[in-house]
């Protein structure tokens, strides 16, 4: 089946359409290995880096257009480390965490912690996504923004309850969706996905009442290991530095790539991009007979990851592995759903035409599988 060759002139441009390391734009490499070469290797501790990470925090809070009194955080590690680093220094008693993926899950494990009462979880099936029930005794209301497993997108909505943080897990949606961030108080992402650079950090954008909740159970006698510490992330990213030392070249790629969703026209500029990209694939699913949107409930269909599910006479598996001889790489479904899918990332690098050759090259594909 991998003998199948799809003719060049069908192939999109850039054949990586990942939803884990996502496409690095040749711009970035080509800053890591122009001015920000002379910054690898060097202190994290002194001026060159430290600018270097205060220009990425400016321009994050550009790019989100942050309110008055919201700061940027980042620290060491990704977004399963932000889960445990909540679990110590943001849940206070209990939270409510909607699950509808992994990353959801994940989240609500964390916040089993034996010092915090157990999460309210409250879970949908893969394909649909949970709602917020508003309960006595819950000070953190958690949900992905987007789920990367399963191609499911949710609301950023303030949840109204007095005293209750709103806590979205961003990783594969930061960047390429549009959001009010008054409606959030914690909205953290790791930086492997929209903004196009390697993991090894988290970034969170948070609310003057979650600073206030982090440093209120900073200064209780909970223990608190320093590196999961978000007091010790916010002291830090005043400084404009990490505890251990950060990944730099990840900065160097993050900063170019911030600068270049920001003079394309901003936030909204990288939402109608995805938007364009995931409709291709949505619109093209849904007019052939042999394949279908996962997500059943168009209101809940992701535009930065797309799920297609195939008729069981058309083998998903067999496609994606053609498609990866002839250089298009990574459709495979995530592993755990072992569903009969692809999964296409439709992040703000990746160029809307690309996804067009694709739909191209799968119907190449198909046809010959006949």
């Amino acid at each position: 089946m991998a003998n199948i060759t799809i003719p060049a002139e069908l192939l999109p441009l850039d054949g990586r359409f990942g939803c884990g390391p996502s496409k690095v734009r040749p711009e970035q490499v080509a800053a890591l290995a122009g001015p920000g070469a002379a910054l690898l290797g060097t202190s994290h501790r002194q001026a060159p880096v430290k600018n270097l990470v205060g220009r990425v925090r400016q321009g994050l809070s550009d790019l989100f257009s942050l309110p008055e009194g919201y700061e940027v955080l980042f620290a060491n590690g990704g977004s399963t480390s932000f889960w445990d680093s909540a679990a110590f220094s943001l849940i206070e008693k209990r939270s409510e965490n909607l699950v509808f993926g992994e990353f959801g899950g994940k989240f609500a494990s964390a916040a089993s912690a034996p010092w915090l009462e157990a999460p309210l979880v409250r879970e949908a099936p893969a394909g649909s996504r949970s709602d917020v029930a508003i309960t006595d005794g819950i000070d953190i209301y958690a949900w992905p923004h987007n789920e990367t497993s399963t191609g499911v997108m949710a609301d950023v909505v303030r949840v109204d309850a007095p005293g209750a943080l709103t806590v979205i897990d961003a990783t594969s949606a930061a960047g390429g969706v549009v959001i009010d961030a008054h409606q959030v108080d914690a909205y953290y992402f790791a930086p492997q996905k929209n903004f196009a650079s390697d993991g090894g950090l988290w970034f969170a954008l948070v609310s003057p009442a979650a600073i206030e909740r982090i440093e209120r159970i900073a200064a209780s006698d909970r223990y608190i290991p320093e590196f999961l510490s978000l007091k010790t992330a916010v002291d830090n990213s005043r400084l404009q530095q990490t505890l251990n030392t950060p990944a730099v070249a990840t900065l160097v790629m993050m900063e170019n790539q911030i600068d270049w969703m920001n003079a394309q026209g901003g936030l909204s500029w990288c939402d109608a991009r995805t938007r364009e990209s995931s409709g291709v694939l949505y619109e093209w699913a849904e007019r052939v007979e042999y394949a279908t949107p996962f997500v059943s409930n168009p209101d809940h269909r992701s535009q930065v990851v797309v799920t297609i599910d195939f008729d069981d006479a058309i083998d998903a598996a067999a496609i994606a592995q053609v498609l990866r001889a002839n250089g298009v790489v990574d459709t495979e479904p995530y592993r755990k759903l072992g569903r009969n899918q692809l999964r296409v990332a439709t992040f703000t690098a990746i160029d809307p035409d690309d996804v067009r050759a694709l739909v191209g090259c799968i119907e190449y594909v198909v046809e010959r599988m006949s």
